[in-house]
C-alpha cells in the first residue's frame, strides 16, 4: 500500500487533486484509516491514475472519465467515446483556426499604412449581352459552383472587352442556406443556350458602385459604405446588389491582388 504523498510522487498527481478526484468519486482510496484519516492507494490503482491523466490530456472532462472507466475494458465502447471527441476536437480546430484568420487579416490591416476607406461613384453599365446561370447553391461560399458550371458547358466563350463577371444576388435576407444567385459574363459572339446557361442582353443600369482591392474580408465594410453613401446623397436603392470580379481567384491565387467593384442599382 502507499500512501497518498508516495503516491501523489510516483503518479506525478497533487494530494490536493487526488483529494478532489476522492470527492467525486472518480478515484478513491484503498483504505482510510479511521483513526488518523490517512489515504491509502494499493500500487495497481497507479495504472488507474494515469488512464485518467491521460483522458484529461485528451481533453476529457472529469464526470466523463469518471464514465468512461467504467467501460475501460470494453473496446468497442472506448472506441466510441474516443471518435467522439476526435471528432469534437476537429470541429474546435477548424473554429480556432478560422478565428485564428480573422485575426491575422484583422492585424495585416491596422499595419497598413494607407486608410482604408472606399470611394463610392454612380454610374451606368450600358446594355450588355451575357452568359448567365441562375441556380441556387447551399450556401454563399458555393458560388463557385455557377462558375463551374459555365466554364463546363460552354467552353469556347469568347470574353467581350471589357469583360464583366458579374454574381448578382436575389434574395431579400441574407440565407443561411438556400441562396439565389445570378452569375453572368459578358461575351462576344453568338451562342446557343445549353442546359443550364442561358444566353441573352442585360439592360442598362444605373449603379452607385466602389471598388475593393484586396481581399474579399473588405466586402462587409464596403457595403456599408456604399450603403451609407446612397441614403447621404438623396438616392434609393433599385434592384439587387451584385458584385463585378475584375480580378478574381480565377486570375490570380493572390488575394491581395483581388479587384472587386460592389454595386448597388439606385434611381
Amino acid at each position: 500500500m502507499l500512501k497518498i504523498g508516495e503516491f501523489s510522487k510516483l503518479s506525478r498527481v497533487s494530494i490536493r487533486m487526488l483529494r478532489h478526484y476522492d470527492d467525486i468519486g472518480l478515484l478513491k482510496p484503498a483504505e482510510i484509516d479511521d483513526f488518523t484519516g490517512y489515504r491509502y492507494y494499493r500500487e495497481e490503482q497507479l495504472f488507474t491514475i494515469g488512464r485518467i491523466t491521460s483522458l484529461k490530456d485528451m481533453g476529457f472532462a472529469l464526470a466523463d472519465i469518471i464514465k468512461i472507466l467504467e467501460s475501460y475494458d470494453d473496446k468497442e465502447t472506448m472506441e466510441a467515446f474516443l471518435s467522439e471527441k476526435q471528432k469534437e476536437l476537429s470541429e474546435l480546430y477548424k473554429e480556432t483556426e478560422y478565428k485564428l484568420m480573422l485575426l491575422d487579416t484583422a492585424r495585416k490591416r491596422l499595419r497598413k499604412e494607407q486608410n482604408m476607406s472606399f470611394d463610392v461613384t454612380v454610374k451606368t453599365i450600358p446594355e450588355r449581352y451575357a452568359a448567365t446561370v441562375h441556380m441556387v447553391v447551399p450556401h454563399y461560399e458555393d458560388e463557385g459552383v455557377l462558375w463551374s458550371t459555365m466554364r463546363g458547358e460552354c467552353k469556347n466563350l469568347v470574353p467581350a472587352d471589357p469583360c464583366l463577371a458579374v454574381a448578382e444576388f436575389l434574395d431579400d435576407e441574407y440565407k443561411e442556406e438556400n441562396v439565389e444567385i445570378i452569375a453572368s459574363m459578358t461575351v462576344s459572339g453568338s451562342y446557343s443556350d445549353t442546359e443550364h446557361v442561358k444566353f441573352k442582353s442585360l439592360p442598362a443600369v444605373k449603379v452607385a458602385s466602389s471598388v475593393i482591392k484586396g481581399s474579399y474580408d473588405q466586402v462587409g465594410e464596403a457595403y456599408a459604405t456604399v450603403v451609407s453613401w446612397i441614403k447621404a446623397n438623396g438616392y434609393k436603392m433599385n434592384g439587387h446588389m451584385f458584385n463585378i470580379y475584375h480580378v478574381s481567384p480565377a486570375q490570380t491565387q493572390n488575394p491581395d491582388e483581388y479587384i472587386t467593384e460592389v454595386c448597388f442599382p439606385v434611381e
